[in-house]
């Protein structure tokens, strides 16, 4: 048995466990946590509690600490730049003439890496794009197809 708790980064997103340590957090209340794509930004959505080890993706990641008030401007501010972010990404896909439909853009929590969601009917050669983004935001660029479902 492991203790975790439940972490969502999007209001209707999946709940991902992490390791919360010694550190005394509620449901309901923000956190900055490790993950796979770097540290973020979410909420508790379940108390602490211990689930099987087969109930669990390992490694757990660990929750770095419960999140304050300056970790929250940072997310906001990340969010208003995100919106930015997308402007600036739709006018490239413009200009490269790329069959796909922008969806979303986020930061990661750290700014390490901006991250474009787009739809396309098949596979886009976005090589071009990437390099002009990387360019203009001068940090790591990641474009994720999702489908229309997601």
């Amino acid at each position: 048995m492991q203790k975790v708790i439940g972490i969502k980064f999007k209001p209707a997103g999946k709940i991902y466990y992490f390791n919360p340590n010694e550190i005394e957090i509620n449901k309901g209340d923000y956190a900055v946590v490790e993950t796979a794509r770097g540290t973020e930004y979410g909420e508790a959505v379940t108390e602490i509690k211990y689930v099987t080890d087969e109930e669990l993706v390992a490694p757990l990641k660990p929750v770095i600490r419960k999140a304050s008030d300056d970790d929250r401007k940072i997310y906001l501010s990340n969010k208003e730049k995100a919106k930015e972010a997308l402007t600036i990404c739709e006018k490239n896909i413009e200009k490269h003439n790329l069959n796909m439909k922008l969806i979303d853009a986020e930061y990661t929590f750290d700014k390490t890496k901006i991250i474009f969601y787009f739809t396309a009917d098949g596979r886009v050669d976005f090589r071009d794009l990437v390099k002009d983004l990387a360019a203009i935001f001068k940090i790591r660029i990641e474009l994720r197809q999702i489908g229309v479902r997601d």
